[in-house]
């Protein structure tokens, strides 16, 4: 049986680290992007390195990475970061999603994964196809709009020491949040049309390549992790309500395809109590200061681990690192590693 810990964690503009070809750090007290006012890359890398090495991962997703695998391998090879790793990106701008995983744990295979373009079609075709700018009416006005992913998802397939496999798609999706000022009415536009673009992205990953995955005979029985940020929550916020659907409802499936849906590893690890009344408020991976409101602060869950259900019980022990396990919390300890909390589990697979 191979056990390993998996984790996903947007890590915040990672790729204002870097700069140059070949790529190289930029000098140490150089002010970079990040969580505070003023984070150095010293204090990035720092307080970055601190995480990871606490959370002891076998495998990690990286959301807002850093553009180019040369560039997030760096990182991983440094003196800091404890163990060997091996890591990709999905090339697509700036920011890109990465994975990095642990190989001096003999929990994988030699090489550990395999990557799938998903830029390219002789690789990852249907991925490809369906990340391309599309047309769907998301407005039902019988118009169809033009939309785009920001980001192609990084699609890799995880091989373990035991012979056994899983897939991964790395997604960060549009995100939701309006960062300059803007009158009442131009606002709730923008809150809209901010909304109609990550349905309509959730809606082609789901319908246009979870679906396929998850019913044809080539994929079906190779479990399937969709994780990163994925800039929703679950139920309707009050713009969804106008649009009567939610992002990361969408990509889980309908209700009329039960055996396509796929489960969610925090979710599972709510209290039945909970479970049952649809009380989600203990579970947010990201707070940040109320942009109309002063001194409140915003929590949310956009943060996710979704899994197939092909193999009973393969994905396990849901947690949020809003604590180390000394108990502090992680923005006091290591205040420049993100304005995200990274979310783990554990894959078991037989």
């Amino acid at each position: 049986m191979a056990e390993i810990q998996f984790g996903v964690w947007n890590i915040e503009w990672m790729n204002s680290l870097f700069e140059g070809d070949p790529p190289q750090f930029k000098a140490g007290d150089t002010k970079v992007r990040g969580p505070r006012k003023n984070n150095t890359v010293d204090d990035r890398i720092k307080d970055v390195s601190g995480v990871i090495n606490e959370m002891d991962l076998h495998a990690l997703v990286v959301v807002e990475g850093p553009n180019r695998v040369e560039e997030l391998q760096l990182f991983f090879d440094r003196p800091e970061i404890t163990g060997d790793w091996k890591c990709a990106v999905q090339q697509s701008g700036a920011q890109s999603v990465g994975l990095a995983i642990r190989t001096d744990t003999g929990a994988f295979q030699d090489p550990p994964f395999s990557q799938f373009d998903s830029s390219l079609a002789d690789q990852a075709p249907l991925l490809k196809e369906i990340t391309d700018p599309f047309l769907m009416d998301t407005d039902r006005d019988d118009l169809d709009e033009l939309h785009k992913f920001e980001r192609r998802p990084l699609y890799t397939e995880v091989h373990l020491a035991n012979g056994k496999s899983f897939r991964i798609l790395g997604v960060h999706l549009k995100s939701k949040g309006i960062f300059n000022a803007l009158e009442w009415a131009a606002w709730w536009a923008k809150a809209e049309g901010n909304r109609k673009k990550l349905l309509a992205q959730c809606y082609q990953l789901r319908s246009k390549f979870l679906d396929v995955y998850l019913a044809e005979n080539t994929t079906k029985d190779i479990p399937l992790i969709i994780c990163g940020d994925i800039n929703d929550g679950p139920g309707f916020d009050a713009s969804e309500m106008k649009l009567m659907a939610s992002g990361v409802d969408t990509l889980m499936g309908s209700i009329w395809k039960p055996t396509l849906t796929m489960g969610n590893v925090l979710y599972d690890g709510l209290s039945e109590k909970d479970q049952n009344a649809l009380d989600f408020e203990d579970l947010y991976t990201a707070s940040f200061r109320d942009p109309i409101i002063d001194g409140s602060y915003m929590r949310v869950w956009i943060d996710h681990i979704l899994y197939s259900r092909n193999s009973a019980g393969w994905v396990s022990d849901g947690k949020i690192w809003r604590e180390m396990p000394d108990g502090e919390r992680i923005y006091r300890k290591y205040p420049a590693g993100s304005d995200h909390f990274p979310v783990t589990c554990k894959i078991t697979l037989a």
